[in-house]
């Protein structure tokens, strides 16, 4: 699938850049004018994720810690391996198979099995590209939930005083700037979730965070709503 640009890109100046009486248009690279191919992402992308997982593998004697014995032929029970004793429920029920109570699990787990996979260099290349080329894409970008439709342009580009941000004030007032805070932000905010646990006193911490910083954005926008309060 092509998807077709435009080839000039407006860069966006900003508080700190130099100012210029000229528009700054820059050729937009033609990597943003590669073909989307979703079906090598998914197959990459499943494969990648693989990677990331631990061999694991149960205890060999598993299932298999109990005196159990076949009663053999003749004795109108099924020959599968019994536990021997008596006084109690578990004398004499099946044991050792997948099917029994406290047997052993069907084909365990193997340190060997084939845990990791092998990507094509190339096909992660591929990768890299479409994922690159959807981003440039409105509809695409949309499609994933992202609200830029208060965005001035798409795909923006800013100038080089953005790198020079290191506080949140100074990044969300950046955000003011091109107009992408008040909607894509707290659609991000709203996004995260705060874990059941005791793990949820972590989040809390930055959500409190986040909500102070959002309060005294709004109280610098409107000076005089804090007045009346």
């Amino acid at each position: 699938m092509a998807i077709a640009t435009r080839p000039f890109i407006t860069v966006h100046s900003l508080d700190g850049d130099v100012a210029t009486d000229f528009i700054v248009t820059l050729p937009i690279p033609d990597v943003m004018h590669d073909h989307i191919r979703p079906d090598i992402v998914n197959v990459v992308h499943s494969n990648i994720c693989k990677n990331d997982r631990q061999p694991y593998t149960v205890i060999c004697k598993v299932g298999h810690q109990t005196s159990a014995e076949s009663w053999g032929i003749n004795c109108v029970v099924s020959r599968i391996p019994c536990v021997a004793g008596g006084g109690t429920h578990r004398a004499g029920q099946a044991s050792f198979r997948n099917m029994c109570c406290g047997g052993r699990m069907f084909s365990p787990t193997r340190i060997w099995r084939k845990w990791y996979w092998k990507i094509n260099v190339n096909q992660k290349r591929h990768v890299v590209v479409s994922s690159i080329t959807a981003s440039a894409v409105p509809s695409h970008v949309l499609a994933c939930g992202h609200h830029i439709e208060s965005v001035p342009e798409f795909p923006l580009v800013v100038g080089d005083s953005a790198e020079r941000v290191e506080k949140t004030k100074e990044a969300i007032k950046l955000l003011n700037h091109i107009e992408a805070f008040p909607a894509d932000t707290k659609k991000a905010k709203n996004s995260h979730g705060i874990r059941p646990d005791n793990g949820k006193t972590k989040v809390e911490e930055s959500i409190n965070t986040y909500q102070k910083v959002e309060k005294s954005t709004n109280v610098e926008d409107n000076p005089k709503s804090e007045v009346q309060a």
